[in-house]
């Protein structure tokens, strides 16, 4: 078996809504092929991973690097500012991290 490469793919499943059979149906594949990439019993590939990102309605990136089921992940902090909320965090941001603020 290959390595186990952490991804957010159930979680990103779960937080829609959809079951694996939906999600399968979505993607036009087999409920087990979702089942093996979930449990890491079988790599995803590239565009397996797109057509995922497409049926979920978020990026590929999002479902490597994002958990939807965690409320203080920085992302999902970030969603739930407001416009002028956002451009507040990011000056607070630069200020932590030495940059200059324009």
């Amino acid at each position: 078996m290959t390595p186990h490469h952490k991804h957010f793919i159930r979680e990103w499943r779960q937080h829609r809504g959809l079951n694996q059979e939906q999600f399968a149906d979505r993607l036009g594949i087999e409920r087990s092929y979702v089942s093996k990439i979930e449990t890491g019993k079988r790599r995803y590939d590239q565009f397996f991973l797109e057509a995922a990102a497409d049926a979920l309605g978020v990026t590929p990136a999002d479902l490597l690097t994002r958990d939807p089921a965690d409320p203080e992940g920085i992302w999902s902090i970030w969603d739930r500012l407001k416009p002028k909320e956002r451009e507040q965090a990011i000056n607070v941001l630069r200020a932590l991290v030495g940059l200059t603020i324009l």
